[in-house]
């Protein structure tokens, strides 16, 4: 159809330079034409106004296919402050007071270079939002990071000892040195006993707990990192801060639009 779409295009622009020719009023066939397209665009001038015709078509079909995506979801996120989605945070890692207001589920992969955008942006929510928002950390390693996954188990081992946290800052600031050595030196540095932080690492509660983690956020249309809910409303990417700062000041108004400032 765009091909179409196109052509069409192009064949106008075509006869209108034709009929400065004098030609293009006459009863040609499509033979005719095809032979006169084709001389046409072995001119300079033909593949000049083609080219900008082309040109032209294809600004106008990805501005449009970007509003319409805006427009899409605009609409799902309308939807979703009526219908957030319940994912209960269970014995996950917790940042921010029990009493905010807001709730942040992040899905995030200690190798994924966006997890680390993701990071930065929770952070900066955190500093202009400390009473009234808590982020809530649930691994989601994608398969072809190799290091994600004993990534996520170094962490929750840390969190079993009161230092996920502290553990997530250094996998996260050390992304591209992911390795054993890695999470026992910061194991160490943060004072663990590390009898237990090598047991819980391999332990079936690691492995079962990362699992849960991933079919919570499969359950839930959540196949990439990172991916976050905002009181039930999905952020599917590491967009800025703006971004969640919109969703978060629409909820600390009861779910209203806020009117720009």
């Amino acid at each position: 159809m765009r091909v179409k779409v196109l052509f069409s295009t192009v064949a106008t622009l075509a006869l209108a330079a034709l009929s400065f020719a004098g030609m293009a009023h006459a009863e040609i066939s499509d033979d005719q034409f095809g032979k006169m397209f084709e001389k046409y665009l072995q001119t300079d001038k033909g593949r000049e106004i083609v080219g900008k015709a082309a040109q032209s078509y294809f600004e106008k079909m990805r501005d449009q296919a970007k509003k319409d995506m805006e427009q899409q979801q605009a609409a799902e996120t309308e939807n979703q402050f009526k219908n957030p989605v319940k994912i209960d945070a269970g014995n996950s890692p917790v940042k921010g007071p029990a009493t905010a207001k807001v709730t942040i589920i992040e899905f995030s992969d200690f190798e994924c270079p966006f997890c680390t955008r993701g990071k930065k942006t929770m952070e900066d929510v955190a500093k202009a939002y400390p009473n009234d928002v808590k982020i809530v950390f649930k691994h989601l390693p994608l398969p072809f990071h190799k290091n994600a996954t004993p990534a996520a188990k170094a962490a929750f081992a840390a969190g079993k000892q009161g230092k996920f946290w502290e553990m997530h800052d250094a996998l996260f600031d050390n992304q591209k040195a992911l390795n054993d050595k890695l999470y026992t030196d910061t194991a160490t540095k943060l004072g663990l006993n590390m009898e237990q932080f090598k047991a819980d690492m391999a332990s079936e509660e690691a492995t079962k707990s990362i699992e849960a983690d991933k079919a919570l956020a499969e359950a839930n249309g959540i196949s990439g990192t990172p991916g976050f809910f905002v009181n039930g409303v999905a952020v599917k990417g590491a967009y800025p801060f703006e971004h969640f700062k919109g969703i978060i000041d629409r909820w600390l108004n009861d779910g209203k639009p806020v009117a720009p400032t």
